[in-house]
């Protein structure tokens, strides 16, 4: 029997400079300085993730959509968080 595939994103961790997201075996820093759209967030915001495919991040209540690439390479993103 095939077992489902999940695409579980989970907040382990909130800080005053950002958070924490595991997904899978890697967990990524978003720290509020590259990711200033989540610094007036709630936890309640922060922490209702949707991955709907392994490189996609979706926070319905924020209207954010992120890609895992820009995450864990924010440097190669550079108009990203242009405001």
């Amino acid at each position: 029997m095939h077992g489902t595939i999940t695409l579980a994103a989970e907040v382990t961790n909130i800080s005053r400079h950002g958070f924490w997201m595991r997904l899978g075996d890697e967990e990524l820093l978003l720290s509020y300085e590259q990711f200033p759209w989540f610094k007036q967030a709630t936890v309640a915001q922060i922490t209702h993730v949707e991955r709907p495919t392994p490189d996609h991040l979706y926070w319905p209540s924020l209207d954010i959509d992120l890609s895992v690439s820009a995450i864990r390479r924010p440097q190669d993103f550079p108009l990203m968080s242009r405001s």
